[in-house]
């Protein structure tokens, strides 16, 4: 299936041997008594009830005797260790630990057979406890109160040393949040103990809020209050001294007012009944390193025919409401609709009916994205119970009591890929890979492998072209957070094919407005994509028309002999040259295809070119970054589309088992060679429209191959209308190799006509000279036979010559005098 699950934790495997062991060491002669007691048919109380910064996990079960056990399970170390036992019969609604494992949380109910999990009995209490466990010691009551609370402990970003002062957030049923500021002393060598238990600091950290998502990755708290009616999202970001700070505030537009109260993430609450989620609204916000904010929302919805969500894109400025047909009008939804971070990807799917892979670093064309309906099989094959998305990829299975890390099945997408019938599957499975990719040289080959046996297979788009600029955006990615601004990320700017089973509105929303005024890691990106996007009009993406431009000024300006300054001519040859240092140093491996094996001086040129535009492009939008990182950067970057478009005549070229001494052209051209001759046009077609350099060597490779494959009539159509190029080395070669059949004499005239005139720095024309170096040559042998025989001066003033006759007599004396 698309997506992976990959177990880093099982409440059965991981907790209950070592819970019989346990047992049966408590049971033994002699034994001393207050580990875990418990009975085998007490092991279905067995459940998780946090996930702590640190992926410790915190879970529960009762004893035979109904006492209440806490154990945590290290997933660094893998070992499980005892916490603290309540020997009373209560229900657990939330624990937490500090990262020393000194101080254990806790919020308890009392509950009876008669009454429901999620209902307080008239008169119980929430009992809200602070317990010393190292060792365990002292019991604190934080708060007695009629409603639910849930707790939490804060967790440094470093870990480097014990803290004096821990912070506890306490979330109450009554909608408001509290931090309580937490001392503790070492006493008698390691015990520690609450500095002053009897007055503890607290302060309100938000309050009349209706929704709120904790973040124990980023340790981040979101909530929505209502203001005016008005559904407004907040942010607020707690630092390792507890301190804390509202970072922004968004509005929101979805109706919250009757939901009800709702938190996500504030450890593992079984109180909601997981079989009615489909009646409940879903919310959720995910970020990713790269400063991106999407809120995912999922309004209740009824079991019939469709179902909408919306995906709020903060960070671009816009929003996305999809509408997923769900099938038959009979199709019942009994399950939630299940949101998980993948990082660059948001997934989205609802059990048995569809699957939706959202592409939230570049969620403007719908084609990014990838939507599966029931039909495929990778709808059935994801996991029907619900699942919790944690902070980064992690993803909680409360129902089996296994925790998940996600990730995206790579080889599953490369096998979809040969599969797929539609445009829009193929290029959001092609970028999926590239941007999820732990093995980039691997799954470049397994792509450039489906691309050179499907190259004509897509419609809708250029597949070569596609490749080469998301493979080329996604090598050199990382290196800066602003590269998605800066270079194009896709060739195709426009998608107006519909997505079958899916529809979309897209519309602009409000900025988040934000709260402070210093913005450091995270905070700094998502400002500065804040920023792009109030005031980035037009798009500051790289294209190459400014090269385009200057690389035919450069030509024209050859062909009339003027010449620009040889300090500006030096720059770009020596661009060039470092392009090609830089893609020589990359690849150490031999290659078959004979490619960098001539000058090629068009394509140096047009390589030097694009290394000084994109060079000025990138120093004037990238601020705080050194020139010599840059210019690594573009380099790398160029080098790059030039290295793929080698590796994909180099996969084709072992495929077909071609070697250049093949290219003769005394034979007839095999099928092979006819593949690989539409695989190297189809390139040309697609550099071509995007002004992209070729290897050196490539058209004299391509003109070679085109001579061997094509009909005389077809090969002139290709001179003719710019497809093959007639090289300098390509004409020398087939002067050679064409021996003088009537056939081939054709041919070489038939070049020697199209061979461009000359550079007016090599001959001194005279006033009636024309644009062809063979003919004037002529003419001046025949100036000179002229002067030296007096008796021909009888014909001087009859003009009635065979100007073709003459041409081809001129193509004739000059084949013969360079003994071609």
């Amino acid at each position: 299936m698309a997506l992976r699950l990959v177990s880093d934790f099982d409440l059965r495997k991981d907790v209950l041997p070592w819970l019989r062991s346990q047992r049966a060491a408590s049971a033994a002669p002699g034994a001393r008594g207050g580990g875990p007691g418990v009975l085998e048919n007490n092991y279905e109380s067995l459940r998780i009830l946090n996930v702590e910064r640190n992926e410790n996990i915190i879970y529960t079960y009762k004893d035979d005797k109904g006492n209440v056990f806490f154990g945590l399970y290290d997933c660094r170390t893998r070992q499980n260790e005892h916490l603290y036992t309540f020997e009373k019969d209560l229900h657990v609604v939330s624990c937490s630990v500090n990262s020393e494992r000194t101080l254990l949380a806790a919020s308890l109910v009392h509950f009876t057979k008669e009454g429901r999990k999620n209902e307080l009995q008239p008169g119980s209490k929430c009992l809200t406890l602070l317990v010393e466990i190292h060792p365990v010691n002292n019991v604190k009551v934080l708060k007695a109160v009629d409603s639910y609370i849930w707790v939490q402990f804060l967790y440094p970003h470093v870990e480097s040393r014990p803290l004096a002062e821990n912070h506890l957030l306490l979330i109450s049923e009554e909608k408001y949040i509290e931090k309580f500021h937490i001392q503790v002393i070492q006493e008698d060598g390691n015990r520690v103990v609450l500095k002053d238990s009897g007055h503890l600091p607290r302060e309100r950290v938000a309050e009349d809020f209706v929704w709120a998502q904790w973040d124990m990755s980023e340790q981040r708290l979101y909530y929505v209050d209502l203001k005016m009616s008005r559904s407004v999202l907040k942010c607020i970001q707690f630092s390792a001294d507890g301190k804390f700070n509202l970072m922004f505030e968004a509005p929101l537009d979805i109706t919250l007012s009757d939901s009800g109260f709702k938190l996500v993430n504030f450890g593992c609450d079984d109180l909601q009944d997981q079989k009615n989620l489909s009646k409940h609204l879903t919310l959720c916000v995910f970020t990713n390193h790269t400063g991106t904010l999407c809120v995912c929302y999922s309004p209740k919805f009824d079991s019939w025919g469709k179902i909408t969500y919306t995906v709020f894109y903060f960070h671009k400025g816009h929003s996305k409401t999809f509408t997923a047909a769900l099938g038959s009008v009979d199709s019942h939804v009994t399950k939630g609709l299940t949101f998980l971070n993948l990082d660059y990807y948001v997934a989205v799917y609802l059990p048995g009916h569809f699957f939706h892979l959202l592409n939230i670093q570049h969620p403007d064309l719908i084609c990014h994205s990838l939507f599966l309906t029931g039909n495929n099989e990778v709808v059935d094959m994801l996991p029907h119970s619900p699942l919790q998305s944690l902070s980064g990829s992690l993803v909680l299975d409360l129902c089996s009591g296994k925790l998940y890390r996600a990730v995206l099945n790579q080889s599953y997408l490369l096998q979809f890929l040969w599969n797929t019938q539609l445009d829009c599957e193929k290029m959001a499975v092609l970028h999926c890979v590239l941007s999820c990719g732990r093995d980039p040289q691997f799954l470049e080959a397994k792509l450039i492998q489906w691309i050179s046996e499907n190259v004509s297979a897509c419609h809708s788009f250029d597949l070569i072209q596609e490749f080469i600029i998301a493979s080329s955006y996604w090598s050199i990615y990382p290196e800066t957070s602003n590269m998605d601004k800066l270079l194009p990320y896709s060739s195709v700017f426009a998608w107006d094919t519909e997505i079958p089973g899916i529809t979309l509105v897209t519309e602009e929303i409000p900025l988040p407005f934000m709260k402070v005024h210093s913005f450091k890691g995270y905070w700094e990106k998502l400002n500065s994509n804040l920023e792009y996007v109030k005031y980035s009009k037009p798009r500051l993406l790289y294209d190459n028309s400014m090269v385009q431009k200057e690389w035919h000024s450069l030509i024209s300006e050859e062909k009339t002999g003027r010449r620009r300054s040889m300090v500006y001519m030096r720059n770009i040859r020596e661009n060039a040259m470092k392009v090609i240092s830089n893609l020589e140093a990359r690849n150490l491996e031999p290659r078959l295809t004979p490619l960098f094996q001539e000058e090629d001086n068009h394509q140096r040129l047009l390589m030097g070119l694009m290394v000084s535009e994109l060079k000025d492009h990138l120093l004037r939008h990238l601020q705080g970054i050194e020139k010599k990182k840059i210019e690594q950067m573009v380099l790398d970057y160029i080098s790059k589309l030039l290295d793929l478009i080698c590796q994909i005549l180099e996969t084709s070229w072992r495929k077909h088992h071609l070697h250049p001494q093949l290219l003769h052209c005394s034979r007839r051209a095999s099928a092979a060679e006819f593949t690989v001759f539409h695989l190297m046009t189809r390139i040309l077609e697609a550099t071509r429209t995007l002004f992209l350099p070729l290897p050196p060597g490539f058209h004299t490779l391509h003109t070679m191959l085109g001579v061997h494959c094509l009909p005389l009539h077809n090969l002139l159509h290709y001179f003719d209308n710019g497809v093959l190029l007639l090289t300098e080395t390509a004409v020398t070669r087939l002067m050679k190799d064409l021996d003088n059949s009537e056939k081939n004499e054709k041919l070489k005239f038939s070049i020697i006509v199209r061979l461009p005139p000359p550079r007016s720095s090599m001959i001194d024309k005279s006033p009636g000279s024309v644009e062809f170096l063979p003919l004037n040559y002529f003419i001046e042998i025949l100036a000179d036979i002229e002067s030296s025989n007096p008796a021909l001066l009888a014909f001087e003033g009859h003009d009635n010559v065979d100007a073709k006759f003459v041409e081809e007599a001129a193509l004739k004396h000059t084949t013969m005098l360079l003994g071609l």
